[in-house]
């Protein structure tokens, strides 16, 4: 289900964002403004995949599993249709453990 508001005579639609809970863990357990900025690219991402192309990468050996890198932090996730469903939010180089 994609949700679509009007605003200045544009239809701005975005994919439904799901969280596990190792990812609102992760999220509630780091600093504000990080977490804050991941969630803005997680939602900026789920408005316009397109935006954000250069940092979102196909996993290999996982099919369908995508990776978001936002600074420091990489972001992994699916993508269901209208469903974006994060996995996981690690420091660059634990999220693959």
């Amino acid at each position: 289900m994609l949700v679509c508001t009007t605003a200045h005579r544009y239809r701005v639609c975005m994919k439904r964002i799901a969280y596990s809970k190792a990812a609102v863990r992760a999220l509630s357990r780091m600093p504000a403004n990080v977490s804050a900025l991941i969630r803005s690219k997680i939602m900026q991402y789920a408005t316009d995949p397109t935006s954000l192309a250069n940092n979102v990468k196909a996993l290999k050996g996982e099919p369908g599993v995508y990776r978001l890198r936002v600074g420091d932090w990489q972001v992994l996730f699916t993508e269901d249709g209208a469903v974006l469903a994060i996995i996981k939010v690690a420091p660059r180089g634990a999220v693959y453990e």
